[in-house]
């Protein structure tokens, strides 16, 4: 399956989220992404620099701290972080949110607008996760 598939299928396809994008794990390059859905190379580079702390607790954490009390931005748009983990952003900007999740070698941006349910959104991001980390990604 090619990365715009998952796009496609998997995720936008699930109903439970309006568009999104899978990018490198590093945070250099968007691999497949839904139309007029364009995330910014510096929001994506900030974006694996908070989840590759958040998986280290023992590193510096400064990024952390800042996307908590700041917010991230995602394609132009500034969301209030709700909750970071090991792997997985939680944020939202009034009744649309994004869950950003990270995997071995990838990460995916799921936005979910205000007709959809985020625990849903949040449940199917984090399904193609598990099974991307399955495969080796």
């Amino acid at each position: 399956m090619s990365w715009q598939s998952y796009i496609d299928s998997s995720l936008v396809g699930s109903g439970h989220i309006d568009k999104a994008a899978i990018s490198s794990a590093a945070g250099d390059s968007i691999w497949a992404a839904s139309q007029w859905f364009n995330i910014r190379s510096y929001e994506l580079k900030e974006i694996a620099k908070i989840l590759e702390a958040a998986e280290s607790p023992a590193e510096d954490q400064s990024a952390v701290a800042t996307a908590q009390a700041e917010g991230i931005h995602v394609a132009g748009e500034r969301y209030v972080v709700a909750r970071i983990d090991e792997r997985t952003i939680y944020a939202r900007s009034g009744r649309e949110g994004v869950v950003i999740v990270r995997t071995t070698q990838a990460i995916i941006i799921a936005h979910h607008d205000e007709t959809q349910v985020a625990g849903r959104a949040s449940a199917t991001a984090e399904a193609l996760a598990d099974y991307l980390i399955s495969v080796g990604y």
